[in-house]
C-alpha cells in the first residue's frame, strides 16, 4: 500500500486525489494534514466474496504540532464479469473513499455489504413487478432497536450528510440552521435491497440520520442511497420525512 520512496506530502496528495469523497472531509482535518511530518499506512480489514472486494486502509499521520491524525481510506471493487468458466476473477475496477472517523468507514463498509452483498435479486417479470415487490419491503415495519446517541461532531456529521445530497427538494437552510445545535447522532440503516431496473442491478439503502439537540429536542434525516441512475452511478438523496424518502425509492424505480 504505501511506496518508500514517496514522502508524506506525495501520499496524502495521491490519496485525496484519488478519494471519490475528499471533499466531505472537514476544512480543520485538511488543514492539519499540510502540516504533516510523517506517516504510516496498514491494512485495517478486508472481505473478499464472490460479488464484492473491499478492504479499510489506516493512515497515520505525524503532525507538526506532535499530534498524529489518521484517515480511514476504504477501497471496494466487483469482480469482473465473463462467460469463461477457466477465466480468473479479478477486479475490474477500484473506488477509494476516505474518512476521518473511523465509524464513518464502518458505516459505509456495512452499506456495501448491504448494497451489493449476495442478497435475493427480485425477478424479472419487468419494472412494475419489481416495483410491487420493493413498495411490499418497504412497508415492512423495522426492528425497533434502543437509540443510542454518541456525541462525535454531531453538527458536522449533518453538515456532510446535507452536503452530498444531490437532490433538488432535499433540506433547506432553516434544516441546516436547525442542525447546527445538534451534539449527538445515531445512524440506523432502515432499508436495504438490490433489484432489477429497467434489466440491470440497482441498490437501495435508506438510512435515518437522526439527531439529538441542545434543547433536548430531537430531529432526523433520511439518507436514500441508490444506483438506479442512467450510468449506474452511486448517488445520495436526503430527506426530512421517511414517507417522502420512501416515495423517491419508489419513483426512481419508476423512472428508470
Amino acid at each position: 500500500m504505501s511506496d518508500p520512496y514517496e514522502t508524506t506530502e506525495q501520499h496524502l496528495e495521491r490519496l485525496l486525489r484519488r478519494a471519490l469523497n475528499s471533499f466531505d472531509l472537514p476544512d480543520n482535518t485538511v488543514e492539519r494534514l499540510g502540516t504533516a511530518l510523517a506517516h504510516s499506512s496498514s491494512l485495517h480489514s478486508s472481505h473478499h466474496s464472490s460479488v464484492l472486494h473491499r478492504e479499510t486502509y489506516r493512515h497515520t499521520y505525524l503532525l507538526s504540532d506532535g499530534a498524529a491524525l489518521t484517515l480511514w481510506e476504504l477501497v471496494h471493487s466487483g469482480p469482473r464479469e465473463t462467460t469463461d468458466p477457466w477465466a480468473r476473477t479479478e477486479p475490474e475496477f477500484r473506488h477509494h473513499e476516505v474518512y476521518d472517523d473511523e465509524a464513518d468507514a464502518q458505516v459505509a463498509a456495512v452499506r456495501l455489504d448491504g448494497r451489493l452483498g449476495e442478497v435475493p435479486v427480485f425477478g424479472d417479470d419487468g419494472p412494475q413487478a419489481d416495483l410491487e415487490t420493493l413498495t411490499i419491503l418497504m412497508a415492512a415495519p423495522p426492528t425497533v432497536l434502543p437509540r443510542t446517541y454518541a456525541p462525535d461532531n454531531s453538527a458536522d456529521h449533518a453538515r456532510r450528510v446535507l452536503r452530498r445530497a444531490e437532490n433538488g427538494d432535499g433540506p433547506g437552510e432553516e434544516t441546516a440552521r436547525l442542525l447546527r445545535a445538534a451534539f449527538a447522532h445515531h445512524i440506523t440503516q432502515v432499508f436495504g435491497r438490490q433489484c432489477q431496473v429497467n434489466g440491470r442491478d440497482a441498490g437501495f439503502t435508506l438510512y435515518e440520520h437522526a439527531f439529538l439537540l441542545l434543547d433536548g429536542s430531537e430531529t432526523s434525516l433520511w439518507e436514500v442511497e441508490h444506483t438506479a441512475t442512467p450510468d449506474g452511478r452511486h448517488m445520495c438523496e436526503v430527506y426530512t420525512d421517511e414517507d417522502a424518502a420512501r416515495g423517491a425509492m419508489e419513483s426512481r424505480i419508476r423512472i428508470c
